[in-house]
């Protein structure tokens, strides 16, 4: 996962520092997910915790600044550009990353306190197949709604 987050960037960082900025934020997000499911059969709950805190915090900031920011300029972008096509592709791209926030909601919340992490393993891989999926969501939706119109840009 990290090499693909690596890769959107590489194909979009720099293109709008709005992406730029959501990408970091993203690749931020992953490092602390790796590490977090490194450590977590072999640390102690408070290390746990305290990196299971870290990467919650910055799921929810990826997550909302997505929701909130750069969704809504992908969809203007789109609109600017009278893209038909691409914005019905972006609008089930949109779906498929709407079945993911909910977990990803539920997540944070399941895990704000540090008291029960012993289905903490299988609830983080089924986290990373969610993550995986919104993902390839969103690099599409910037390829058909942003990449898509680079050079019609002045």
């Amino acid at each position: 996962m990290l090499e693909n987050c690596k890769s959107a960037q590489e194909r979009w960082g720099g293109v709008s520092d709005i992406i730029d900025k959501w990408l970091k934020n993203r690749q931020q997000m992953l490092v602390l997910y790796c590490s977090l499911s490194e450590i977590v059969d072999h640390e102690s709950p408070e290390d746990i915790g305290e990196t299971l805190r870290a990467m919650c915090q910055v799921m929810v900031d990826y997550v909302s600044a997505g929701h909130f920011e750069v969704y809504d300029q992908l969809v203007q972008e789109g609109k600017e550009f009278n893209d038909k096509d691409a914005l019905a592709e972006a609008k089930e791209l949109f779906h498929e990353v709407d079945t993911t926030t909910e977990f990803v909601l539920d997540f944070n919340d399941k895990y704000q306190e540090i008291d029960d992490l012993e289905s903490l393993p299988p609830d983080l891989s089924e986290l990373g197949e969610k993550l995986a999926a919104r993902f390839e969501a969103e690099d599409r939706a910037i390829e058909v709604l942003h990449i898509a119109h680079k050079d019609r840009v002045a």
